[in-house]
């Protein structure tokens, strides 16, 4: 099971919440199914991000894809060691994998929408 004390969207992404800060990344089914990542894209430390908007995008040698943010704020850290090391991506997309640290906006946004790592589980079952 993913770690439980994240929410998880349907297009994969998972947020972890500590305080007014949330930090994004993707799962790793997104990865597993990404395959073999050859590029990263991610803001930088105070662009703004917006809920159901992308913040980046990630590349494949099978396919490009958009990352999604699940909630509105500013972006006060990006890990940008990812880019240059996408094993680390590929090995720990819950630990050294995380993306973008986010100061929240709208707390409200975390509250709909987002599926605890129970209902993701149920939802990655019925694909």
């Amino acid at each position: 099971m993913r770690p439980s004390d994240r929410k998880y969207t349907e297009s994969h992404e998972w947020v972890k919440v500590e305080g007014d800060v949330a930090t994004i990344g993707i799962t790793d089914y997104a990865i597993e199914h990404l395959d073999e990542l050859v590029y990263l894209d991610l803001p930088e430390a105070g662009d703004s991000v917006t809920r159901g908007e992308p913040f980046g995008e990630i590349e494949s040698v099978k396919a490009q894809s958009d990352i999604y943010s699940m909630l509105t704020g500013e972006v006060i850290e990006t890990n940008a060691a990812l880019a240059d090391n996408l094993d680390d991506l590929m090995k720990d997309p819950f630990g050294t994998g995380w993306m973008i640290r986010v100061k929240i906006e709208h707390p409200a946004e975390l509250e709909t929408g987002l599926k605890g790592a129970e209902d993701y589980e149920k939802f990655l079952a019925s694909l």
